[in-house]
């Protein structure tokens, strides 16, 4: 079985999270959470989410359909 690779960036400044599972063409959608994003490809596969204002979450646990 082939290795996953995922890549995670987070921008300290923008105080950003980043987690992609594929690089490839897709869109972001929201969630019901207002702090994560998802990205999508035309056919609906999880290509990734982003975070945003992740130090504000330090206490808090995520959970969040994709």
């Amino acid at each position: 079985m082939a290795e996953k690779h995922v890549k995670i960036w987070y921008d300290k400044e923008g105080d950003y999270l980043e987690v992609m599972f594929e690089r490839r063409a897709g869109y972001f959608r929201e969630t019901a959470n207002p702090h994560v994003i998802g990205k999508v490809d035309e056919q609906g596969n999880v290509l990734g989410f982003s975070i945003m204002k992740v130090s504000a979450l330090r206490d808090e646990l995520l959970e969040v359909a994709l």
